[in-house]
C-alpha cells in the first residue's frame, strides 16, 4: 500500500557525482571558500544565496539562542554521554529530541500569530485592535500567548530587546516587527500584568520581515541549540558532570511509595 502521493520522489537539494557534488544547482567546490556556513545554511534551506542582511540576522539569532545555561537539553546530552562515552551523536540526538517549545522556544507559533495579525492589519485593521483581539482569543481558550513570558528574564528579555534594537538600526524592521510590538501592550492588558516579550517573538518577526517562510522559522532554534549541545559535550569529555547531575537529581527527588505499593 502506498502512503502519500504516488509518483517519483524528487529532491532539489543535492546530487553526488564521481567527480563533483552539486548543491542547489551549484558546484560545491565553488561554494567552498565563497560562502560562510551561515550563508550556506540559508542556501540549503531556501535554495537561494542570502542577502547581506539575511546573513547578518541569521548570525544574530543563532548566537542569541545557542546557549542558555544548564537547560534540560544540555543536561540530558551530558548524562547520555556519561552513560555512553563513545556515542557523541547519540548524546546530541538525546538533547535535541527533548528540545520542545519550552527549550527551543515558540518561534514557529509566534510566526503563525504574526502572519495572522499582519494579514488583518494589511486588510485594514488597526494594529492595536487586531493585537487585542488575538490576545483575547488566546486568553479565552486558556492558552498562553506565544513569545511572551519567561521564568528568568523579567521585566525584559535582553536577547529580545537586542534583536529589536539591531533590526531598527539596520532598517529591517517591517510589518511583522511592528505587529510584535503591538502585541506587547495588548498582552499586558488582557493578562492583567506586563509579560516580557521573550526571544522567540523577535526571532519570528525579523525572519518574516526578511522574507523567510514561516515553516522555516523553527529550523533556526534547532540549529542553534545543536551548537550549544556540542559545546557542553566537548566540556563533558574533559570535565565530566553527567553523573554528578544524575546524583543531584537522585538527591533532589524524594521517594514516596504510592498507596497500595508493597
Amino acid at each position: 500500500m502506498l502512503i502519500g502521493k504516488p509518483g517519483t520522489p524528487v529532491t532539489s537539494i543535492s546530487r553526488v557525482y564521481p567527480g563533483r557534488v552539486e548543491v542547489r544547482g551549484r558546484d560545491l567546490g565553488e561554494l567552498m571558500g565563497k560562502l560562510s556556513f551561515t550563508a550556506y545554511f540559508h542556501l540549503l534551506l531556501t535554495g537561494a544565496e542570502p542577502t547581506e542582511e539575511q546573513v547578518f540576522f541569521l548570525d544574530v539569532l543563532l548566537v542569541a539562542i545557542a546557549e542558555h545555561g544548564m537547560m534540560p537539553t544540555n543536561v540530558t546530552a551530558r548524562m547520555t554521554l556519561a552513560a555512553d562515552p563513545g556515542s557523541l551523536q547519540g548524546a546530541v540526538a538525546a538533547g535535541i529530541l527533548g528540545a520542545g517549545p519550552v527549550i527551543l522556544g515558540a518561534a514557529d507559533s509566534c510566526a503563525r500569530v504574526l502572519e495572522e495579525g499582519e494579514a488583518k492589519v494589511a486588510a485594514g485593521g488597526g494594529a492595536a485592535e487586531v493585537a487585542a483581539e488575538l490576545a483575547r482569543a488566546v486568553r479565552a481558550e486558556g492558552g498562553k500567548m506565544p513569545g511572551f513570558g519567561h521564568p528568568v528574564h523579567r521585566p525584559l528579555d535582553p536577547r529580545a530587546e537586542r534583536i529589536l534594537e539591531l533590526a531598527d538600526a539596520r532598517g529591517v524592521s517591517g510589518p511583522h516587527v511592528a505587529f510584535a510590538r503591538a502585541l506587547r501592550p495588548a498582552v499586558a492588558e488582557v493578562w492583567g500584568k506586563p509579560l516580557p516579550m521573550n526571544v522567540s517573538m523577535p526571532i519570528a518577526a525579523v525572519l518574516l520581515d526578511l522574507g523567510f517562510a514561516a515553516d522555516a522559522v523553527k529550523a533556526i532554534p534547532i540549529l542553534a541549540r545543536t551548537a550549544g549541545i556540542l559545546a557542553h559535550l566537548a566540556e563533558e569529555q574533559g570535565r565530566p558532570a553527567g553523573f554528578l547531575l544524575a546524583a543531584a537529581a537522585e538527591e533532589a527527588v524524594e521517594y514516596e511509595p504510592a498507596p497500595g505499593d508493597g
